[in-house]
């Protein structure tokens, strides 16, 4: 497996607890990374060759800003390509913006901001605003993800209309308690593929506080703790993973055959079954589904 792009999800603590988040993002969640755990995740994804971007996310990475802005620094200095995601909670004025962002401006190489109702009472918030003057002003790079509405995406399954800018939902995480009610559901036969991850060679991979190496968030494929980034790389092989093998097969519907799992007759969309799948099966394989976090567990 070759990695262009590691994602660093700096904590697990988020200033809002959106419907529809995959993490179970929230004030109450534990989880974030330290300085030398940064350090040695850099250290590891600098031997990985032709890995070129690091993120640094969350959760919310502005929380712990002077974490980040250090994190920054080193990925800077050890020659990455650098970039932030975050909800722009800060930008409360176009002024708190220029403060906030300044120090990243000869840093960082892409902004991306969170930008829906989810977040705020509007798609284009006052704080988003803000946020796209100031990095405007300062010469960041910058681009927004707004996910619509369950009915905005219901829409789009019947007379394909979404939202230009927006993104459908993907029911895992916490969209799987708050937002399925809202959905349309379809024959859990028709989900024998996986829409949105290439599990073969996924380009960029998500890294938690515990180490983890997400291939999609909760599906593990080793921790860096216990074997390098490299390591794991290189001994990659999709198939013989106990959840990615049967997903590359036939999608979810091969994951909840394999083992024979007990299913509902329909679901909002082929995260909504594998997430269903991935909670039954967790006991099993504790190690490959991981951390708590990303299933509620303690919410």
């Amino acid at each position: 497996m070759e990695l262009n792009g590691l994602h660093l999800l700096l904590t697990y603590k988020c200033t809002f607890e959106c419907d529809h988040c995959f993490v179970w993002g929230s004030p109450w969640q534990e989880g974030v990374m330290n300085l030398e755990q940064i350090h040695e995740i850099l250290r590891q994804a600098h031997e990985v060759e032709g890995l070129e971007w690091v993120y640094f996310e969350g959760g919310e990475p502005f929380l712990y800003y002077p974490i980040l802005m250090r994190g920054v620094q080193m990925a800077t200095a050890m020659g990455f390509r650098v970039g932030i995601v975050s909800n722009a909670y800060w930008a409360e004025t176009k002024e708190d913006a220029l403060v906030w962002l300044k120090p990243f401006a000869d840093l960082i190489e892409n902004l991306t901001i969170s930008s829906d109702r989810y977040h705020y009472s509007e798609t284009n918030s006052q704080q988003v605003r803000n946020a796209v003057a100031a990095a405007e002003e300062l010469g960041i790079p910058l681009g927004t993800i707004s996910v619509a509405q369950p009915e905005e995406t219901n829409a789009a399954l019947t007379v394909g209309l979404i939202p230009s800018g927006d993104s459908a939902v993907m029911y895992r995480g916490r969209a799987t308690s708050k937002l399925v009610p809202r959905a349309m559901l379809q024959p859990w036969s028709k989900f024998n593929s996986c829409p949105h991850e290439d599990l073969h060679e996924p380009g960029r991979c998500h890294l938690d506080p515990y180490g983890n190496l997400h291939i999609c968030q909760g599906v593990s494929i080793g921790n860096i703790f216990q074997r390098s980034l490299k390591e794991i790389c290189s001994n990659y092989h999709p198939e013989a993973h106990p959840i990615c093998g049967p997903l590359l097969a036939g999608g979810p519907v091969a994951l909840v055959e394999e083992y024979n799992l007990p299913h509902a007759e329909s679901y909002a969309d082929a995260c909504h079954l594998c997430y269903d799948a991935r909670l039954a099966l967790r006991e099993r394989f504790p190690e490959e589904l991981s951390p708590d976090q990303v299933y509620g567990v303690g919410l």
